[in-house]
């Protein structure tokens, strides 16, 4: 079993920045890509940003220049710091792992831009 906790998410005015992270815990060989994704109400569930156990990144257009993703692989975990936050922004973001060619997703953290 596999099991991702999110953390870092909240309400922040626009402008702002919040920092997410995930931690991976379980029966765990190796972890590929590590990535967040967002689901806006009434939208569909939308990449934000990926990383590789290479650190080759990719992003979203909506959010270059303003997200950085990052992963420590020791600690097996994934982080998404979060700048010049935007109320477009407001989503339930989502942790994702692939392990063995098979995806994980953690539970969700919202984050919610506003003044």
């Amino acid at each position: 079993q596999v099991q991702l906790v999110e953390s870092g998410g909240g309400l922040v005015q626009p402008g702002g920045s919040l920092r997410l992270s995930c931690a991976a815990s379980g029966s765990i060989f190796s972890i590929n890509t590590m990535g967040w994704y967002r689901q806006a109400p009434g939208k569909q569930r939308e990449l934000v940003a990926t990383i590789t156990s290479g650190g080759s990144t990719n992003y979203a257009d909506s959010v270059k220049g303003r997200f950085t993703i990052s992963r420590d692989n020791a600690k097996r975990t994934v982080n998404l710091q979060m700048n010049s936050l935007k109320p477009e922004d407001t989503a339930v973001y989502y942790c994702n792992v692939w392990i063995l060619r098979s995806p994980y997703w953690g539970q969700g953290t919202q984050v919610t831009v506003s003044s």
